[in-house]
């Protein structure tokens, strides 16, 4: 798939991918779960490539760790997020250059402090930068980010600096982890799996949804051009008639 046969006028402004399957891909070509973890940070730098490159992609948020990751071994946990640091060290000045902003959501806090102080220096090295924001999802739970939501509405409402009837959808999205981006347009998910798997259930609301067989490590430009051109061929309804992008 060529990015010349994509329509320019209808590149979704928000991306979303669940990038599944390096486990998978380390048990096929015979080598550890770091080396499958390794070999997905390759194609982070390609899909954050591919969306700079087409110029129309305002956020792409990359789903990296969620809240029910801690069940996994100590050990894969540690090298994720070894990763994680080791990612920003090779790729920060690069990202920098390409004029891009980084933003983390979740649960932060709870993060090993090394990977937080990586993370949170990466993005004050680039909060200035305004071509494009990857937001990436680490300790992040939809379902945690609706309940933290909720109860920063609820102090508002205790302290009286808010309403119950003035409430609504657009108060209550200003209250989740980053509300100045526009909800998912396309969702992506690698490795075949049909499920959302407790991401974004706010922001997916009338997002498309992509599901390829490719596992993640094996994921590149191509893949996302494709996902995109289905995108493309779709009418999107917004639960009425037909509306233009």
């Amino acid at each position: 798939m060529k990015v010349a046969r994509l329509d320019q006028q209808r590149i979704p402004r928000h991306i979303a991918i669940i990038m599944d399957g390096n486990s998978r891909w380390a048990r096929l070509h015979g080598v550890s779960r770091a080396a499958g973890h390794e070999a997905g940070a390759k194609s982070v730098r390609a899909v954050i490539e591919a969306c700079r490159e087409l110029g129309k992609v305002e956020a792409l948020t990359l789903y990296a760790f969620s809240t029910e990751n801690w069940r996994r071994s100590k050990t894969e946990i540690s090298t994720l997020f070894r990763l994680l640091s080791k990612y920003i060290a090779l790729e920060l000045e690069e990202i920098h250059q390409q004029d891009i902003r980084i933003r983390a959501i979740g649960r932060l806090d709870a993060l090993p402090s090394k990977a937080r102080q990586d993370l949170e220096y990466a993005m004050e090295r680039t909060a200035a930068n305004k071509s494009m924001t990857v937001l990436v999802a680490l300790n992040y739970g939809a379902r945690a980010e609706i309940v933290d939501a909720s109860r920063k509405i609820a102090e508002e409402v205790q302290a009286g600096r808010l309403t119950p009837q003035q409430i609504d959808e657009n108060v209550f999205s200003q209250y989740l982890y980053e509300p100045r981006f526009p909800d998912v347009d396309l969702l992506i998910r690698t490795s075949g799996e049909m499920r959302i798997s407790n991401f974004m259930l706010w922001q997916l609301s009338y997002a498309e949804i992509y599901v390829t067989p490719t596992l993640w490590p094996d994921f590149r430009k191509e893949h996302l051009y494709e996902a995109i051109a289905e995108f493309q061929s779709r009418q999107r309804r917004f639960g009425g008639r037909t509306r233009s992008k």
